[in-house]
């Protein structure tokens, strides 16, 4: 099992930057894939932006550029650095990670999420 722990939600002002992180911990064989997601209130939970092993990036297109995702394999860690941000961007963000285990079973872990909230 994999555990996530978030850091860097909080409240900013529209046109401001924030760095999300999550570190994974527990035990697994390989994470192949770490992510961000968010989800909005009355709203369903979309993909933000997703990194694969082989540092294959994938990005909503409302990004536009503004955010960029990186992955430390070292420390089990992925960040999401968020720029010019929108009110439109106000959600819960919530980390995401696919691993395998020492069989090599594929399973997924989902952070507790962390809020980042946009004032206009």
């Amino acid at each position: 099992q994999v555990q996530l722990v978030e850091s860097g939600g909080g409240l900013v002002q529209a046109g401001g930057s924030l760095r999300l992180s999550c570190v994974a911990s527990g035990k697994f064989f390989s994470i192949y894939a770490m992510g961000w997601y968010r989800q909005a209130p009355g709203k369903q939970r979309e993909l933000v932006a997703t990194i694969g092993s082989g540092n294959k990036i994938n990005y909503a297109d409302f990004v536009k550029g503004r955010f960029t995702i990186s992955r430390d394999n070292a420390k089990n860690t992925v960040h999401l650095q968020m720029n010019t941000l929108e009110p439109e961007d106000t959600a819960v963000y919530y980390c995401k990670v696919d691993y395998y285990d020492s069989i090599l079973l594929s399973f997924t872990s989902w952070g507790q999420g962390t809020q980042v909230t946009v004032a206009s």
